[in-house]
């Protein structure tokens, strides 16, 4: 089965990310789209395995297969969880609503070290370009002070949100260059530091129910199987012609 074949036809559950889920879009953002798919379990029955992501076919849209994508969710990747939790929902079947009840089951005190890893990877790229260029990727310095918000906020109450609100404006002039670097730098810090003192008393647990979730990904896997072996009745109608013979045979 093609990799377009499985997004177009066996999706569970599609949104929109980036900038216009985060609530800092404008006039020329992007509209990137996330998905996941459900390959039908007869197709790991073979040698070749679906693929664990498919990106495209459309511009700007990246898909990955059910399995993978509570993989990563459960160790509380932050692109992950952000995408379970986008206001803008495209479509979402029956399974996708399942996996949408779940959101919770994926959340837990990982959240810290994997959010602060990311974050650290983003700064120092920034850093990079500072002393290459004089100045850093000024969007993607917007985009790493949202995160920290994220993560802080997820720490203190243990819900993720993902729209930044009423801090739109003051995200938004740090992407335009108005706001000077070293103060972007403090921000940065002041951020890391309450999400590490929001970790010491967060009410997140310190593990993802992974049999929660489990439990879905078996029963999901089962149903598909017994839908690829139910037998098509016209094909019995045919089987019992073919087998008593017509009336002309007779």
């Amino acid at each position: 089965m093609e990799p377009e074949t499985l997004v177009r036809d066996h999706t569970v559950y599609a949104c929109v990310m980036g900038s216009r889920a985060f609530g800092l879009a404008t006039e020329d953002s992007d509209t990137d789209r996330r998905g996941v798919f459900l390959a039908p379990t007869e197709l790991f029955w073979r040698f070749g395995k679906p693929p664990t992501h498919v990106e495209g076919p459309a511009q700007e849209q990246f898909s990955w297969e059910l399995e993978r994508f509570c993989e990563l969710a459960l160790r509380a990747n932050p692109n992950i969880l952000e995408c379970l939790h986008s206001p803008l929902v495209e479509s979402v079947d029956d399974t996708g609503r399942e996996l949408l009840a779940l959101r919770e089951a994926f959340l837990s005190r990982r959240a810290f070290e994997t959010f602060t890893r990311y974050a650290h990877g983003q700064h120092r790229k920034l850093d990079a370009d500072v002393r290459t260029h004089g100045a850093p990727r000024w969007k993607h310095a917007m985009h790493l002070l949202r995160l920290l918000m994220s993560a802080r906020d997820l720490l203190r109450t243990g819900t993720l949100t993902i729209d930044v609100g009423d801090r739109r404006e003051s995200l938004l002039a740090v992407k335009r260059g108005e706001v000077p670097w070293p103060e972007v730098e403090s921000r940065m810090a002041r951020l890391a530091e309450e999400g590490e003192e929001a970790a010491r008393h967060s009410p997140l647990p310190e593990e993802p129910d992974r049999r929660r979730v489990e439990d879905f990904l078996v029963r999901t896997r089962r149903a598909s199987a017994l839908r690829a072996v139910q037998p098509d009745p016209y094909d019995e109608v045919a089987q019992g012609v073919v087998r008593g013979g017509g009336a002309g045979q007779r």
